[in-house]
């Protein structure tokens, strides 16, 4: 499979509203957006996302996700995250796609999270080199109820 990235062009906010409403990949990212059928909350959202360094995953020619850098001020380095529509799952497509996006980021440390139940995310993060740092607990919107999150750190 052909996984590349490129800057996000606005027609892809289309593709990418319509994975967010997925119920099942909602539930596996569980830190989601509180109301992820806001498309008012999506569109504000990807204004500021746009304004740092985020890129479309396109896999064999299809927008497949998205990936983008972000700051949490309670981490000492930058924190990366992605988002597949299910389709693309189990494919290899996520971690081809990290890989080349930490090309991009050359701070280090550089974090990732996912649900401590999340598997797939987390063996796309460990195939990347990242560790499991700290256990945390917070409230996933789409689950609503808090869960156990791993944080993950690339060195």
């Amino acid at each position: 499979m052909d996984v590349l990235l490129r800057e996000v062009e606005a027609s892809d906010l289309d593709v990418l509203f319509e994975q967010q409403l997925d119920p099942e990949a909602n539930r596996m990212a569980a830190f989601t957006a509180p109301t992820p059928a806001d498309r008012h909350a999506f569109d504000a959202r990807w204004r500021r996302i746009r304004e740092g360094l985020v890129r479309t995953i396109v896999a064999d020619g299809e927008i497949a996700g998205s990936i983008f850098r972000w700051r949490d001020p309670a981490l000492p380095g930058p924190e990366v995250s992605y988002w597949l529509g299910r389709e693309h799952w189990g494919k290899g497509i996520a971690t081809a796609a990290l890989g080349r996006f930490l090309e991009l980021v050359p701070e280090r440390p550089v974090f990732g999270r996912c649900a401590a139940d999340n598997t797939g995310s987390l063996r796309v993060l460990e195939k990347n080199g990242f560790v499991v740092e700290a256990e945390e607990r917070g409230f996933a919107n789409a689950r609503g109820s808090e869960i156990d999150e791993l944080v993950l750190r690339l060195a």
